[in-house]
């Protein structure tokens, strides 16, 4: 694998987490979690965790962006590569009035680059916004 087709392979990732957090389609989530996977992150002042399991049943539970008319609003801020098969993204999410910034850790394994782990911060919730 050629450094560009490695990077180009990461970027249909990362556009693969971006349609999955828009659709909660999650007869693509193998292909974006890898089942081992755990989300960490801070919400109304507690620390969550989440496995991909858990994870997966709040997709399926909850409206998608895309079935509420929500705007879509995704942005990559970062890609390190640590090795050929392990790389870090720093993403910008809108998901309905929520914006998160995620670190997502992708392992390459068997050609695919899959979310190994993920830590999520709330940026703003227009929500709750006075």
């Amino acid at each position: 694998m050629t450094k560009q087709s490695g990077i180009q392979a990461l970027m249909q990732a990362v556009q693969q987490y971006f349609n999955l957090m828009y659709d909660a389609d999650v007869s693509h989530f193998d292909r974006v979690f890898r089942p081992t996977a755990q989300l960490h992150g801070v919400r109304d002042g507690k620390m969550r965790m989440l496995t991909a399991q858990a994870y997966r049943e709040m997709l399926t539970s909850a409206p998608s962006p895309r079935s509420q008319g929500a705007s879509r609003e995704e942005e990559i801020l970062l890609v390190d590569f640590t090795s050929p098969s392990q790389a870090l993204a720093k993403v910008r999410v809108r998901i309905n009035t929520i914006v998160y910034v995620d670190y997502l850790n992708y392992h390459r394994v068997d050609g695919e680059w899959l979310v190994s782990a993920k830590a999520f911060h709330v940026e703003s919730n227009s929500a709750t916004a006075t």
